[in-house]
């Protein structure tokens, strides 16, 4: 497994962290084919709960928008790809048998935020910044958009969306978006371990099982809505008024 992303073991639980501070844990290929393999191997074990996070202060700013940039310029697929493979990482989490616990230990932007949504139950601090910025840089969000609805509800979830922007955690935490806040980031710590070490408590087969009626129940199962958000994503991204957006972002 690449050093992109840490899985650590400890008894019932796993923990996965995205290794790429320097850049705020944006999602590249590198990262993306890393978290594949990682949620591949879990089963392999015996764990009934992982842990997402972030290295460094952020959780995971999105895609990174800039190697996405040069790499279109040179292979106009590569968008599609990219978000097919996010889109497809979606999928592969939420039909876990574990049960997943997104721990936002700072910034999760656009796709990264996305991502809190995929997990079963999210964590933050109130400091920590959230939020689907993509309107505002000219692209679609629509490859987390069925996550999102999911987790807020089709109206709260259109108004954070069209509205783009960011959030606080405590903001997150007052829509739904976040399940459980600590008050700084050093608390965060101590309520991921407490909410982690409470699922672990539970029967494997037991959460297992309920985890996949939910799934059947909120319609986390229906593949085709996320692969097609992805597809308009791409579309979306691959139109020069997008190119142009981000470019102009990116000199600033």
């Amino acid at each position: 497994m690449s050093d992109a992303v840490l899985l650590d073991i400890n008894d019932k639980i796993a923990t996965l962290t995205i290794n790429r501070p320097d850049a705020r844990n944006a999602m590249s290929v590198e990262i993306l084919e890393a978290m594949h393999k990682a949620v591949d191997s879990l089963a392999d074990t015996q764990t009934s709960v992982l842990v997402i996070t972030g290295a460094g202060r952020a959780f995971c700013a999105g895609m990174d928008l800039k190697a996405v940039l040069i790499e279109l310029s040179g292979d106009p697929a590569m968008g599609e790809r990219l978000l097919t493979s996010l889109a497809e990482l979606t999928l592969k989490i939420r039909k876990l048998d574990q049960v997943t616990l997104a721990s936002v230990n700072g910034a999760a932007i656009g796709g990264g935020c996305g991502l809190t949504c995929v997990c079963d139950v999210t964590v933050t601090h109130a400091d920590a910044k959230l939020g689907f910025p993509e309107v505002d840089l000219g692209i679609c969000p629509a490859v987390i958009a069925p996550w999102v609805v999911k987790k807020l509800g089709a109206g709260v979830a259109r108004k954070a969306m069209l509205m783009g922007g960011v959030m606080s955690g405590q903001q997150a935490f007052h829509i739904g978006l976040v399940d459980q806040l600590a008050p700084d980031r050093d608390g965060l710590e101590t309520l991921t371990h407490q909410i982690a070490d409470r699922l672990a408590s539970g029967g494997p087969k037991a959460l297992s099982a309920t985890k996949s009626l939910l799934n059947k129940l909120d319609g986390s199962l229906e593949e085709s809505l996320v692969m097609q958000g992805a597809q308009l994503s791409a579309s979306v991204l691959a139109t020069p008024e997008a190119q142009s957006a981000l470019a102009a972002r990116m000199k600033q």
